[in-house]
């Protein structure tokens, strides 16, 4: 029988990536103030850091808000508490409210209806697995979106999937403000 002692992950140092990583690292820290743990992981990677920060830089027909509203719900029905705290600060950043950020990563923001039909397609199709309900589809559409937003929604779901699906399997100390339970 295996041996049942749980894997500890940890979070890589500048020292510990390869010299490619360590200046992403020190691109990060200029960017963001620090390094985050997620991000630093990655670096364990010899290509999954720079890969995954162009998946996620990459040009959008999205705006940074309505990114902040996928980047939310799909951390929230992912249940990944990492990627709901990051999100949280730049939900906040992008000009949302604490009120606004909460009632976003239940699936609505009624405070604008085209984020509102952002979010609860969103919600849709993270909990569906890509078969958003045809409800909410034709309400993104009607809502003023296109389809080649739909992609960008899709792609930005993805992106946001691979972070939290690495959270949640690492369970890497969260080194943001922790973001309150909805």
């Amino acid at each position: 029988m295996a041996n049942s002692v749980a894997r500890t992950f940890t979070v890589p140092t500048k020292a510990e990536v390869s010299a490619t990583n360590g200046a992403i690292f020190d691109n990060l820290q200029k960017m963001i103030g620090f390094v985050p743990n997620l991000y630093a992981y990655f670096g364990k990677n010899e290509t999954a850091l720079a890969d995954y920060l162009a998946l996620q830089n990459r040009k959008s027909t999205l705006r940074g808000k309505e990114r902040e509203v996928i980047n939310l719900v799909t951390s929230q029905v992912n249940d990944c508490k990492y990627c709901q705290s990051a999100h949280t600060v730049f939900g906040k950043m992008n000009g949302f409210t604490e009120d606004e950020v909460l009632e976003i990563r239940k699936g609505s923001a009624s405070f604008d209806l085209k984020l509102d039909a952002l979010a609860k397609l969103t919600q849709s199709i993270v909990e569906n697995r890509g078969r958003a309900t045809k409800e909410f589809k034709e309400a993104f559409f009607a809502a003023g979106y296109t389809e080649a937003n739909l992609i960008d929604v899709v792609i930005v779901v993805g992106d946001k999937t691979i972070s939290n699906y690495i959270h949640n399997l690492t369970h890497l100390e969260i080194d943001w403000p922790i973001a309150p339970t909805v």
